[in-house]
């Protein structure tokens, strides 16, 4: 009987296998979104749904930017989202396989090296890559999960995310 070796998988083989999946989950959910209620927002103080969907855009550009060490270059203002709300979906799966790609070419020593990003507010300091990575994909997370509530007040079906939901029962 042949036995079968387990090799552990590196930080970045770790990080990305995670990355795909949850961007898989954000995808889901983000495809349950009715296009004709973009514009919905639950609260004067809230981002309207195709704003808050932005923000995945925007991580993964900001990934991609600190990343490269860009700090220094980042600007005050983000860009708006597109006017339709398939055109924010577009441009996620694209800044999406973008961060990947940039993630898949650093090493896993430049993946210890520190980069500069927010570390308090209006402070900058040193982060290193791969906890600044896990950070933006626990934001994805949280974000998702916000926008989980959206689905449900546009009378949208709200699909299974880590688990089964009054739409999508597992039993």
């Amino acid at each position: 009987m042949a036995t079968q070796q387990a090799t552990a998988k590196s930080a970045k083989e770790a990080f990305l296998e995670t990355y795909e999946r949850e961007h898989k989950t954000t995808m889901k959910v983000l495809r349950a979104y009715p296009a004709d209620k973009a514009d919905l927002r639950p609260h004067p103080k809230c981002k309207t749904a195709k704003e808050l969907a932005w923000i995945f855009v925007l991580e993964r550009y900001l990934g991609t930017t600190i990343m490269n060490d860009g700090f220094s270059k980042m600007t005050g203002s983000a860009p708006p989202p597109p006017d339709k709300w398939e055109d924010v979906l577009t441009q996620l799966e694209k800044a999406h396989t973008d961060f990947a790609a940039v993630m898949n070419g650093l090493t896993e020593q430049q993946l210890t090296e520190n980069v500069t990003f927010m570390v308090a507010p209006k402070t900058p300091g040193p982060v290193q890559r791969l906890q600044f990575a896990w950070f933006l994909l626990h934001d994805q997370i949280h974000h998702r999960g916000q926008f989980s509530i959206y689905l449900r007040m546009a009378d949208a079906k709200v699909p299974s995310i880590y688990g089964p939901t009054a739409d999508e029962p597992w039993m």
